[in-house]
């Protein structure tokens, strides 16, 4: 299959617009908002989930004007369905668009996954098998999503439970394939590496080093469930918990792999008290090697 050239004027739009810092963001959700509106909290940067603020005006809009006075905000999104062969839902990428040109983020990212059949949405972002007809699914997709953006795409590397049979591409490779053939970018979840490597049997290093780390963007870390015990054992990405010590660990040796990135902490479900969610905020940074409330970033 022949390679379009990567379109590299994409980056230069979005390294111009709101850029986000290297250092420890946060997830902004619901029940942080107005702490986030005031301005109050002590954090580097914020994510919204783009679907949350896809209608038009209303009052989430206007606070999220608000919280982008006081922060720099990124985009991530949930339901693009990247992996679909019925390619993407031109009604969806049109209301991300209108949105990402209204609030002019640091960074938009979307999964390494698919979620729609038949024009149907599922509640899950669901594992696609790496071969090349899926590749070429996934370079045709972000391409018209860039396209359409103006901008370049980071793309996540997903949380996995189980290897297909038809995969014959590691995802490393496939997602170094992606980035060479389309010049997006890469949001390395660490937390996702650590369960997919528990699940799937392979070496977190590994993929680490074998992922170009130059088009990695941003890092996500997040909490997850271990499900069962011995051969039974299954790690679940939940997004409900602190980060684990392990995580911990990939994470730093992710930093020395490839350097230090923008990084957030993404905590969806039994969300706690912002504290908590700062707190965890900070270990990122110290990692990194600053203290975040030695210094006023927001």
């Amino acid at each position: 299959m022949t390679s379009p050239p990567p379109d590299n004027h994409l980056s230069t739009r979005s390294d111009r617009l709101s850029p986000i810092p290297v250092e420890a963001g946060v997830g902004l959700r619901h029940p942080h908002m107005s702490d986030f509106v005031a301005g109050t909290p002590k954090t580097a940067w914020v994510e919204i989930h783009s679907e949350n603020f896809f209608a038009p005006g209303g009052p989430r809009l206007a606070e999220l004007d608000a919280v982008r006075s006081h922060y720099p905000v990124s985009c991530h999104g949930v339901g693009l369905s990247l992996g679909s062969a019925e390619g993407i839902d031109e009604n969806h990428l049109s209301t991300l668009s209108t949105l990402v040109n209204r609030i002019e983020p640091g960074l938009v990212s979307e999964h390494l996954s698919f979620s729609v059949v038949d024009g149907v949405y599922v509640n899950d972002l669901l594992p696609l098998p790496y071969t090349e007809e899926v590749l070429a699914i996934m370079v045709r997709n972000v391409g018209h999503v860039q396209s359409t953006l103006g901008r370049q795409l980071l793309v996540e590397n997903p949380s996995s439970y189980l290897t297909f049979a038809e995969s014959v591409i590691p995802e490393w490779e496939f997602l170094s394939a992606l980035v060479e053939r389309t010049g997006c970018g890469l949001l390395l979840d660490v937390n996702n590496i650590y369960v997919s490597a528990e699940n799937n049997d392979f070496n977190t290093n590994q993929y680490i080093e074998n992922i170009p780390g130059d088009a990695v963007h941003e890092i996500h870390l997040a909490g997850h469930l271990v499900d069962g015990e011995g051969e039974e054992q299954l790690l679940i990405d939940t997004h409900s918990d602190v980060v684990a010590e392990a995580v911990w660990a990939v994470y730093e040796a992710a930093l020395e792999i490839i350097g230090p990135r923008p990084t957030l902490i993404e905590w969806d479900t039994d969300i706690p008290a912002l504290d908590v969610l700062l707190a965890e905020a900070e270990q990122a940074q110290r990692r990194m090697g600053t203290d975040l409330r030695a210094s006023d970033v927001a």
